[in-house]
C-alpha cells in the first residue's frame, strides 16, 4: 500500500520500490481497498527483500510498514540516507468476519495514506 500511495501521490519526485522480509500473494483484501481509493494494484507482483539487497540496490530511504521485530530483520541497505519505521499490522494476519477484516484493512490503508503525505511534505 505505501508503495502504491507514494507512486500515485509524488511518482514525479519519488520512486517506491516495495518488498517483503517473505513475499507471497497480494493479499485480496488489500487489493480490493485500494481499488476502493481509486488505485489498482491487482497486476502488482510481490518481491524479496533479500534479492534487492544482493542486487545491490540503492535507496535513499527504507520504510518498513511492519511491526519493530520485522523490521530488524530487513537488512541494512548501504546508503541509506534515513531508515524509517512504521508500525501497521499485517492484513493478512487479521481475523474476523469478511466485514471486520475489510474494515481493519480500510483503516490500515488510510493510516498508511497519511504516514505517507506526512513523509511527502516533510520532505518537500
Amino acid at each position: 500500500m505505501a508503495e502504491a500511495f507514494l507512486n500515485n501521490l509524488a511518482g514525479e519526485r519519488f520512486l517506491a520500490e516495495s518488498a517483503g522480509l517473505e513475499p507471497g500473494i497480494l493479499n485480496a483484501n488489500v487489493v480490493k481497498v485500494m481499488k476502493e481509493d481509486g488505485i489498482d494494484i491487482s497486476n502488482n507482483k510481490t518481491k524479496d527483500v533479500f534479492n534487492f539487497y544482493k542486487n545491490g540496490k540503492m535507496f535513499q530511504y527504507v520504510i518498513t510498514v511492519c511491526d519493530k521485530t520485522a523490521a530488524e530483520r530487513c537488512p541494512i541497505f548501504p546508503g541509506v540516507k534515513e531508515r524509517i519505521n512504521w508500525s501497521f499490522p499485517d492484513p493478512s494476519k487479521l481475523k474476523g468476519t469478511e466485514e471486520d477484516i475489510l474494515k481493519e484493512t480500510r483503516i490500515i490503508r488510510d493510516q498508511i495514506k497519511e504516514q505517507i503525505k506526512e513523509l511527502i511534505y516533510r520532505l518537500s
